[in-house]
């Protein structure tokens, strides 16, 4: 595992080093705050061990850095520090802080408190997993490239947006915006039990093939409705199971599965909705061009207390620049896998 270690001080990166290599981690520096997001942004670590006072950005500004969304891994990160007191430690924790270190630090404790950080970055392999399982129902359509990720992207950035506006100030906070972009990716789980005759059929769906269709709604939801009521206290999958039963709901109450109105549409759909909606609108499908963004954005705006919550298209509005940005991201990214094929 590498870990990067933060310090002005260059005896204490080196007895931090020291610590580090013998007990058979890799190690990386850096001498500021500053300095250290580049190596993030360039490296996978995970895991950060920061001094607190430091030039250019000290190690508050880093936790809130590393905090502010820009990284799609989980970062641990420890502050070394000789600030103990009780309001020292509310300040960290509150600029994201996951541990401390007193100075002098002891070798022991370090490497203590170090496992205990691998040990919480374990639960990003549930991430993972659940990404996988919806990269495998998605493989079956290859037209639809990084669309999972573009979706997931979209409905975080928008979600983020909407906990600044205090829009849904009940509703969302930084576990919503996490959460969001963690089971977003399995609003279409239940295509998997979609046959290829239906899914990737070229032109328009008869009328009892758009039925079939409509089901994976329903097919979706209830896996994930069985996997809840093993773990009937895992937000994530009660999240996942909203999003893939009413992503197709529409806010006048014209959609399906259910025909649900308004706020009684959960609010994970609702911006999966856009999300979705967005991506599908601006790429190449299987029956369709690619539409620009100024087409998308009027269609959306359109729909607007139809199809979308008017408070989500409100914050699809004030983002639209971050949508152009990661679909033109992703769109690099196909274009660069097609070349290297």
């Amino acid at each position: 595992m590498q870990i990067l270690i933060v310090d002005d001080d260059e005896l204490t990166l080196e007895l931090l080093s020291n610590t580090l290599l013998t007990s058979g981690y890799e190690v990386i520096t850096a001498c500021n705050g500053k300095q250290a997001l580049e190596l993030l942004d360039s490296t996978n670590c995970r895991l950060v061990i920061s001094d607190w006072e430091m030039p250019e950005m000290n190690g508050l500004e880093l936790c809130c850095a590393i905090r502010s969304q820009r990284f799609s891994r989980y970062i641990y990160t420890i502050l070394l520090t000789s600030h103990t007191s009780a309001q020292d430690i509310v300040d960290g924790l509150s600029a994201g802080a996951d541990d401390f270190i007193g100075k002098p630090f002891n070798p022991a404790e370090l490497i203590v408190r170090v496992r205990a950080g691998e040990r919480v970055m374990s639960l990003e392999t549930r991430d993972l997993a659940i990404f996988a399982m919806a990269k495998l129902a998605e493989s079956r359509d290859p037209e639809t490239g990084a669309h999972l990720e573009r979706v997931r992207s979209f409905a975080k950035t928008l979600a983020q947006e909407l906990h600044r506006q205090g829009s849904f100030q009940d509703a969302i906070d930084a576990q919503f915006c996490s959460l969001i972009y963690l089971t977003s990716p399995l609003h279409d789980i239940g295509k998997v039990a979609i046959p290829d005759c239906v899914l990737l059929k070229p032109g328009r769906l008869s009328d009892r093939e758009f039925e079939i269709m409509k089901s994976h709604t329903l097919r979706g939801a209830e896996t994930l409705e069985a996997a809840l009521q093993e773990h009937p206290n895992a937000r994530f999958l009660s999240m996942a199971r909203d999003i893939a039963a009413c992503h197709h709901e529409r806010y006048d109450g014209t959609g399906y599965p259910r025909g649900l109105v308004g706020d009684d549409i959960p609010l994970a759909a609702r911006v999966v909705s856009v999300a979705d909606v967005y991506d599908a609108l601006t790429t190449k499908r299987v029956y369709k061009a690619a539409f620009a963004h100024d087409v998308a954005r009027s269609i959306i705006t359109e729909e607007s207390g139809k199809q979308f919550d008017p408070r989500v298209v409100d914050g699809f509005l004030a983002v639209e620049e971050a949508f152009i940005e990661i679909r033109d991201r992703y769109s690099r990214a196909d274009v660069l896998a097609y070349e290297t094929a």
